[in-house]
This record gives C-alpha cells, sequence and structure tokens, in this order.
C-alpha cells in the first residue's frame, strides 16, 4: 500500500491515525510518499490528498473515509 500525503497536512495526519494501526495490526506492508518531493505526484494529487493507493490493484480511497469505510475498501484490494 502507497499513502500519499505531505508534511503540515492535517487531513493526512487524520488519514494516517486510521490506516497505520491497520496496516500494523494485518502486518501489511506499506510506504509513506511525500507528494512535496515530485511534481508529477504534486500534480496528479495535490488537491486530493491523503490517498491510499493500493500497490497490487491499482485502486485508490481518497479521503474523506473512516474505519469501516477503509477497511470495507481495503478487504477488496
Amino acid at each position: 500500500m502507497i499513502v500519499f500525503g505531505t508534511v503540515g497536512c492535517h487531513l493526512c495526519d487524520e488519514a494516517r491515525a486510521i490506516v497505520i494501526p491497520i496496516f500494523q495490526l494485518n502486518n501489511i506492508a506499506f510506504q509513506e510518499v511525500d507528494i512535496a518531493e515530485d511534481d508529477a505526484l504534486m500534480n496528479e494529487y495535490g488537491v486530493r490528498i491523503p490517498v491510499i493507493k493500493s500497490d497490487v490493484t491499482g485502486n485508490e480511497i481518497g479521503w474523506p473515509f473512516d474505519v469501516e469505510k477503509f477497511v470495507a475498501w481495503l478487504e477488496v484490494n
């Protein structure tokens, strides 16, 4: 899983508080990517972060989501 966000994004912090414990509990590998370090990522995700992307299916879930919505998305990805 890839967690797209950037430093100072309070919505990203809220999303991280939801997804990272779930990843850790289920031993799901993830990587955090700061979009501010890449112009292409800024163009793609700049107004949509936080976004979680499955590195298997390519499917994405963007904010807003809660635990239940995220778990449901995770189960199919």
